[in-house]
């Protein structure tokens, strides 16, 4: 190890202790209750957690949830600066770079925890839900092609896996709690890396449904020593 390895490595902040899927969950889950009681704690958002990061990170969990601009994940569950490593796109469609970037933060960030978060009012699944109707208009190809993987969750819940359905009497939110199950499934089965450290016990996931009005990341599916 060269000099500057080892001056880099002094300036670093020390690796806490890892959490257990249990105890990243549990934490997560304390911070949304702060959230929703209206009394946040806004922790480690100060300069020095600033400074204390900028070399490395450390998060204590990842998260994977929609790109909508209500979902803003370290003020949802009352985290800070590094504590959580986020992955985010409309309608939380799995996709190669977010398996990519899911597994970064397993191997090489050592997160015990993923977080899988849909919510009420999703754009991505409404839009899913109009497209089937029989007047839908044609979408722009990367929308159509986002929204694809929510139309599975869209035909079980009409209960027409491939004849016309009545848009207009779909569940949205059962909608979308169907496509964030699918999502689980899909990021477990495309991924060994995760699907392996699930196995070993060194991993959890957690599929949450967000609820808009009151703030609260209710669990659906819990995945792993939790």
């Amino acid at each position: 190890m060269s000099e500057a390895d080892v001056e880099r490595q002094a300036k670093s902040p020390a690796k806490s202790q890892a959490k257990s899927p249990a105890k990243a969950w549990d934490d997560m889950a304390r911070g949304n209750e702060r959230f929703v009681a209206g009394a946040p704690l806004h922790p480690r958002q100060d300069v020095e957690r600033r400074e204390s990061v900028a070399s490395g990170q450390h998060p204590d969990a990842a998260l994977f949830g929609c790109s909508d601009s209500r979902l803003a994940a370290e003020i949802i569950f009352d985290k800070g600066i590094g504590d959580l490593f986020v992955v985010r796109n409309a309608g939380q469609v799995v996709s190669d770079s977010v398996i990519g970037s899911l597994e970064y933060a397993v191997s090489v960030l050592n997160v015990p925890l993923i977080v899988v978060l849909g919510h009420d009012e999703c754009g991505a699944v409404l839009a899913a839900i109009d497209s089937q109707g029989a007047d839908a208009q044609a979408l722009p190809p990367h929308i159509n092609q986002l929204i694809a993987k929510i139309l599975p969750a869209v035909r079980r819940v009409a209960g027409s896996p491939d004849g016309a359905i009545d848009v207009g009497t779909i569940d949205a939110h059962e909608v979308g709690r169907e496509h964030l199950r699918d999502t689980i499934a899909e990021l477990i089965e495309a991924s060994e890396l995760i699907s392996d450290s699930i196995a070993a016990g060194t991993l959890a996931v957690v599929g949450a449904n967000y609820r808009l009005l009151e703030g609260r990341a209710v669990p659906d599916i819990r995945i792993g020593n939790l």
